[in-house]
C-alpha cells in the first residue's frame, strides 16, 4: 500500500495505483475526459489526451495528470487549486473552440460529456477563435454515423474497438492539427471489418460516433396506412429501458414497454423471446445432430449479429463451426411473413417487421442480402432502446405511470429460457435445458447452470448429460472471442458448444442501450433483472412453449426439418481482413 494526501486528507491505496483512483476513494470528484473504466478490465488512455484532469502535485513545477500519473509514499496533491482550476478551463474552451456549436439538434444532447464538462466548469463563451477542422461525414455503414468535426480526440473509441474488442479498425491517423481518428486509408465503414457492435459509439464522450437515427423512418412507417406494422422487442431491452425514465436500474418494465409500443401505434407487440424459444429448438437440435453423427465441434451460437461478422473477417478458415440457425430476430421475421402473415390474412407485402433492439448490429444484419423470405427483408426497420426511449418522450407519454400490459399472442408466449438470452450465459443455458431432456429423455429439475452466470469475460464448465460430459464455454467481449477462438484453432482447447457475445456482459451492454460509463454494477443489476424475470415464468425450458409446439406442429413439422432449415438456418461469407 502507498500512504500520500489529497487535499490535505490521509489516503492509502494500492502500489499502482493512480492519483484518480486515490481521489475517488476519498469520494473527492477530479473532472474527466478520455479517462475510460470498463468492466472488470481497467482501460485507461495512458496517453492522457485530454489534460482535463490535471492536478497540482508539491515539489513539482509542471501540473500532472491524474488519470496516467501513478501515486507515490508521500506525495501531496491538490485537486482545486486556482491554477489547477484555471488550466482544466483553458483545456476545455480550446477543445470547444474546435468543436461544432449545434448542440440543441445533436444527438447527444443532454448525453453529451463535454457538455456537462462546460457546465461543470461554468463555460459560458469561448476565449478563443480561430480554424476549425472539417472532415467528411460517414453515413456508409447501417448502424453507424461518423462525424469527426465533433471528435475530441480522447482516444477511447480506439481502446474499445483495438484492445477491448480486437476489430482493430479505428486508429489515430495524421499528426498536429489534422489529427483524427480513422480506419485504414480513411476507408468508409462500410467497407473496412467494423462488426457495427457499438461499443465505441457507447463510450464516445461526443456525438463524433453515434447510431443510425431510424426514428423518422419509423414514425413515417407508422403513420402509412397502407401497411400492417408489427414489433418485437428483444429481452435484454426490458432491463434497461426503465433507466431513460429514471426508475431504478435493474428494474424490469415488460409490461409498461408494451402498453408504450401500443400507444405509438403499433398494429402488434410481440416478444423476441418466442423466436429466442425458437431459435432454441434448431440449435438443440443441431447440436444434437452434430454429436449423434460426427459433425464439427464445437458449435457455436449464432445469435449475435456483431460476433458472426467478427468470425467473417478473422476467423473466415473455420465458418463450418457456428450453427447455422439465424438469430430470433431474423427468426421471427422469417415466420412473421410466412406464418403469421398467413394466420392474420394480410399480404406479406403489406406486414412491416419493426425490431426494438439492444444492439446497433441488428440494423446491420437486418439488411444483410441472404436474410430474405422470397425477396422481402425478414425485418424492415430496427430500433435501438436509446432510440424507443426517445419516441416514447417524443410521443408525450408519461412512461412511469403507464399500467402493465401483454404481449400478443400468437408469437408472443415465452418461457424463461428465452428472457435470459439478454445475459452472458444465457443462451448456452437455454440450450442446455431443452438437449438435457432431449438427450436423456429425463425431466431436467434444477434448470439452472449457475456456473455460466456473470459478467466474467470467458467461463467454462463441464455439463453431465447422461454418458456424457459436454464441455462448454461462453466469451462476451470479441477480444475474449478471439482468445477462445485461437486456442481451438492451435489445438489447446476443446468444447462441444460455445457462447459467443460480441459486447462484454452480453447484450445487456449492447452498443444501443442506455449509457453506463462502465459501471459495472448497472451491468449486474440488469443481468439480475433478466434472471429473475427468468425465475418468474411458469415454463422455463423452450421446448415446453405450447404456441412453440403449434407452430412446428401447424406449419414447420420438426426442428431441423427442411422447412426450418429453408427458414431458420442460413450461410456464412468469407470476408476480408483488412
Amino acid at each position: 500500500m502507498v500512504s500520500l494526501s489529497i487535499n490535505g486528507t490521509h489516503v492509502e491505496v494500492p502500489e499502482g495505483s493512480t492519483i484518480l483512483d486515490a481521489a475517488r476513494k476519498l469520494e473527492i470528484h477530479i473532472p474527466t475526459l478520455c479517462h475510460l473504466d470498463l468492466h472488470d478490465i481497467k482501460m485507461v488512455n495512458q496517453s492522457a489526451t485530454c489534460r482535463v484532469c490535471m492536478v497540482e502535485i508539491a515539489g513539482r513545477r509542471a501540473l500532472a495528470p491524474a488519470c496516467a500519473t501513478p501515486v507515490t509514499p508521500g506525495m501531496e496533491v491538490r485537486t482545486h487549486t486556482p491554477r489547477v482550476i484555471n488550466a482544466r478551463r483553458v483545456v476545455v474552451e480550446l477543445i470547444l473552440s474546435n468543436h461544432p456549436k449545434d448542440c440543441l439538434t445533436c444527438q447527444k444532447n443532454s448525453h453529451c460529456e463535454l457538455q456537462a464538462l462546460a457546465a461543470e466548469l461554468s463555460i459560458h463563451e469561448i476565449s478563443y477563435a480561430g480554424e476549425m477542422t472539417h472532415h467528411r461525414t460517414d453515413a456508409s455503414s447501417p448502424a453507424l454515423v461518423r462525424e469527426m468535426d465533433k471528435c475530441v480526440l480522447c482516444r477511447r473509441c480506439e481502446t474499445m474497438c483495438n484492445q477491448v474488442q480486437t476489430v482493430n479498425v479505428l486508429s489515430g491517423v495524421y499528426r498536429g492539427f489534422n489529427t483524427t481518428v480513422a480506419t485504414a486509408f480513411n476507408m468508409p465503414l462500410a467497407d473496412s471489418a467494423c462488426v457495427s457492435c457499438g461499443q465505441c459509439v457507447a463510450v464516445c464522450p461526443t456525438a463524433a460516433l453515434s447510431e443510425v437515427n431510424n426514428v423518422p423512418k419509423l414514425w413515417s412507417l407508422l403513420a402509412d396506412p397502407n401497411k400492417y406494422v408489427i414489433v418485437q422487442t428483444a429481452p435484454a431491452v426490458r432491463a434497461a429501458l426503465g433507466e431513460s425514465f429514471g426508475l431504478p436500474v435493474g428494474q424490469a418494465v415488460t409490461g409498461k414497454m408494451v402498453t408504450a409500443l401500443r400507444m405509438l401505434g403499433f398494429d402488434k407487440v410481440f416478444d423476441t423471446n418466442f423466436a429466442a424459444d425458437l431459435t432454441i429448438m434448431e440449435e438443440a437440435a443441431e447440436l444434437i445432430h452434430r454429436l449423434k453423427h460426427g459433425g464439427k465441434l464445437p458449435i457455436l451460437t449464432s445469435c449475435c449479429p456483431g460476433w458472426v461478422k467478427f468470425f467473417e473477417h478473422q476467423f473466415s478458415d473455420m465458418l463450418d463451426v457456428p450453427s447455422t440457425c439465424k438469430s430470433p430476430q431474423q427468426m421471427f421475421g422469417a415466420v412473421a411473413k410466412t406464418y403469421m402473415a398467413k394466420q392474420l390474412g394480410i399480404e406479406p407485402e403489406r406486414l412491416s417487421v419493426v425490431s426494438v433492439m439492444p444492439c446497433l448490429a441488428k440494423k446491420y444484419e437486418s439488411g444483410r442480402a441472404e436474410l430474405n423470405v422470397d425477396g422481402l427483408p425478414e425485418v424492415d426497420l430496427v430500433i435501438t432502446t436509446r432510440e424507443l426511449a426517445k419516441m416514447i418522450r417524443e410521443a408525450g407519454i408519461t412512461f412511469n405511470t403507464l399500467h402493465d400490459e401483454q404481449f400478443d399472442q400468437l408469437m408472443g408466449e415465452s418461457t424463461g429460457a428465452a428472457v435470459i438470452f439478454g445475459a452472458s450465459g444465457g443462451v448456452l443455458e437455454a440450450a442446455l435445458r431443452t438437449a438435457y431432456e432431449w438427450l436423456t429423455g429425463k425431466n431436467l429439475e434444477h434448470v439452472e447452470f449457475g456456473m455460466l452466470h456473470g459478467i466474467k469475460g470467458i467461463k467454462e464448465a463441464t455439463i453431465p448429460i447422461g454418458d456424457l460430459n459436454v464441455r462448454v464455454a461462453v466469451a462476451s467481449g470479441l477480444g475474449n472471442a478471439r482468445r477462445l477462438l485461437s486456442d481451438i484453432r492451435a489445438g489447446k482447447a476443446h468444447y462441444h458448444a460455445i457462447e459467443i457475445m460480441a459486447c462484454p456482459g452480453g447484450c445487456i451492454d449492447g452498443g444501443g442501450q442506455p449509457y453506463h460509463h462502465g459501471n459495472i454494477h448497472i451491468l449486474e443489476k440488469r443481468t439480475q433483472a433478466l434472471f429473475n424475470e427468468d425465475k418468474g415464468k411458469r415454463l422455463r425450458k423452450s421446448h415446453e412453449n405450447p404456441a412453440i409446439q403449434k407452430l412446428y406442429a401447424d406449419f414447420l413439422g420438426e426442428p431441423y426439418s427442411a422447412l426450418a432449415k429453408k427458414l431458420l438456418h442460413t450461410t456464412y461469407v468469407k470476408r476480408r481482413k483488412l
